[in-house]
């Protein structure tokens, strides 16, 4: 069975296969090729499905849209929905982590808490539609590490590490991010709904 996901990112069609895989693995996540909808949302859960309901109309299928970002404590949850655009309309991933590491570069640790947030919405081409939510929950590190992952990956530390051996994300196999990520936790909500299809 095929279900597409409402993205031109490669990494995210990646990273749901691999996640999909574990729970599904008769499931094979498509990339989509139709047009982008405005993301005008001002909320995951509202751009999620509305990426989710422009791919279910351009393919026929059921589709999945994940709309994701880092949410920092000091800046009120920004970026947030903005995460992808914090430096500027060029979604230049690179200057959006310079620009929130130079925000946050006079912040001390206990106060530099921030989580991952990924919400999927399911649409089904039936009309029915299904939101969940994974919440990761770590700090900022002062300089990026690793090579992994993409995004703010390099300078996430998530929460339950070992103080002598703390990592971000940046420096996590592939699989260990898949095991622990915040689409992984929200995916994990979506397996009944997707064992129901």
């Amino acid at each position: 069975m095929r279900v597409v996901l409402a993205t031109h990112n490669p990494h995210k069609v990646e990273e749901f296969q691999q996640i999909v895989q574990q729970a599904r693995p008769d499931l094979e996540v498509v990339g989509y090729d139709g047009p982008e909808p405005v993301e005008d949302g001002v909320t995951f859960a509202e751009n999620a499905l509305l990426k989710a309901r422009a791919a279910a109309a351009h393919t026929g299928l059921a589709a999945l849209a994940d709309d994701s970002g880092i949410c920092v404590d000091v800046l009120g949850g920004s970026p947030g929905v903005f995460s992808a655009y914090w430096a500027g309309q060029k979604k230049d991933a690179a200057a959006n982590l310079e620009l929130l590491l130079d925000q946050l570069h006079d912040i001390a640790d206990p106060h530099r808490r921030a989580h991952f947030t990924s919400t999927i919405a399911l649409v089904l081409p039936d009309g029915r539609e299904h939101v969940v939510e994974g919440i990761w929950p770590g700090r900022l590190a002062r300089t990026a590490a690793g090579a992994g992952g993409f995004g703010y990956d390099p300078i996430f530390i998530p929460d339950g590490q070992p103080a002598d051996a703390e990592r971000t994300v940046g420096e996590f196999t592939a699989d260990e991010k898949q095991a622990q990520s915040h689409r992984a936790r929200a995916f994990a909500a979506l397996v009944p709904l997707l064992a129901a299809l």
